[in-house]
């Protein structure tokens, strides 16, 4: 089975929107800090915003931020001529689709700061964020905040011991798994620890 142009760009297209309507969605319908118990206490919805690396990370400054978009920019163009390559050696539609599954999470994020803070107010702990507000969003283009929402805090570790400090939080406990994420770092994610288990001989 060999996927047409049209069908990798089709998957790209989905998957973009899929991330975009549960962010601009959670945007728009949650206060910053917010959050939601869907599993007991080990999976919630969890309204935060990051300047844009991956689980919650950032890079300081705005130099740091805007450094983060271009690089994010340049990557998607390799990538998006990694997956023509690929399609062209007619490699296994599993990487394929893999390949396109990390192209649709970074422009995912790359969206997010390059437009959401033109579009939106600013997410603050006591109002939801509004599209188009009067005067303007709240940054300018490739400044914006990505929103995280996806939080497994799957059990906590209270007090951790002193010659652990170092993987405990400010209040000395420790928590797995403590990172907030979003849809466009889950399909990275998927698709890498796809090549390390079924695809690690091809890319060998």
């Amino acid at each position: 089975m060999r996927l047409k142009r049209k069908h990798i760009a089709l998957l790209i297209v989905a998957l973009l929107v899929v991330d975009q309507v549960v962010k601009v969605f959670i945007k728009t319908h949650m206060t910053l800090g917010e959050s939601i118990h869907v599993f007991g206490s080990w999976f919630q919805i969890y309204f935060i915003e990051n300047e844009g690396a991956a689980f919650g990370m950032s890079l300081g400054g705005e130099y740091g931020k805007l450094t983060l978009s271009l690089f994010r920019i340049v990557a998607v163009g390799a990538i998006g001529w990694f997956i023509d390559h690929l399609w062209r050696r007619q490699a296994p539609v599993g990487v394929i689709v893999g390949m396109a599954l990390i192209m649709a999470g970074a422009m995912g994020n790359i969206i997010d700061s390059a437009v959401y803070g033109l579009v939106f107010s600013e997410s603050t702990f006591s109002s939801v964020a509004t599209a188009f507000p009067e005067g303007g969003g709240y940054a300018g283009f490739l400044h914006g905040k990505v929103v995280d929402m996806l939080h497994f805090p799957l059990f906590t570790i209270e007090e951790m011991p002193s010659w652990l400090g170092w993987l405990s939080g400010a209040d000395g406990d420790f928590t797995f798994f403590a990172p907030v994420f979003n849809i466009a770092d889950s399909y990275i994610s998927i698709a890498v620890i796809y090549f390390i288990l079924f695809q690690w001989k091809y890319f060998k």
